[in-house]
């Protein structure tokens, strides 16, 4: 089991989901004090701490593109964790994370329609044959936010060079499919303000959802 930190009120309609890292949680507060003064809205915050960030958040294995660290296949079972705190029918969930977490959040809404809108800020959108299978799939949620900073392609990695590209390809693939999609460009590299910009994203899908 994962650790769960929540944040806002439990009681709340509205359920931001987050798998998150000790970098995440050092700087959530900021995170949530923004959400709420883009929003005013009253929500609950539930954040998922992983246990290993590149096996739990993956869909499926994938070499090493940084470190020697490769990609394991867990995010199956982190979903099937999650869904646990996703009971409420009467509750709108909405799903999210930074990096490699706002790419499972995208690929979570591939397997179930629980979450009505997915925000993913800077997600490694560049992992292997993942625009693949949005070209492939159709995805499960209603709105989708997607954001990079402008600084991120610029990288001497080539496989993660390739994340301008994959980004705009996924946009085009949900504008295609007829999905209430945004694609924001934030300045800086991948490690600028990812509590500012992951409190955009969810602000964005909250308003998105209202309307």
């Amino acid at each position: 089991m994962m650790k769960r930190y929540q944040y806002g009120n439990p009681n709340a309609m509205t359920v931001l989901i987050q798998l998150v890292d000790d970098h995440d949680l050092a700087v959530i507060e900021n995170e949530i004090a923004e959400i709420q003064r883009l929003t005013n809205a009253d929500f609950h915050l539930l954040a998922i701490k992983v246990n290993n960030w590149n096996k739990d958040l993956s869909p499926w294995e994938a070499p090493a593109v940084f470190g020697s660290e490769p990609f394991g296949s867990g995010a199956a079972d982190t979903l099937a964790e999650v869904l646990q705190y996703t009971t409420d029918q009467n509750k709108t969930y909405l799903i999210g994370g930074y990096s490699l977490s706002g790419l499972f959040a995208l690929w979570a809404a591939y397997q179930t329609d629980v979450f009505k809108g997915v925000a993913a800020a800077s997600p490694s959108i560049w992992f292997p044959q993942f625009t693949d299978y949005m070209r492939e799939h159709r995805i499960l949620s209603r709105c989708v936010y997607l954001s990079l900073g402008d600084k991120e392609p610029k990288t001497r990695n080539q496989i993660m060079s390739a994340v301008g590209e994959k980004i705009q390809e996924a946009y085009d693939i949900l504008n295609n499919q007829g999905v209430n999609s945004t694609l924001e460009w934030n300045q800086g590299n991948h490690f600028k303000e990812p509590d500012l910009r992951t409190a955009r994203a969810f602000a964005w899908l909250i308003k998105a959802i209202d309307t």
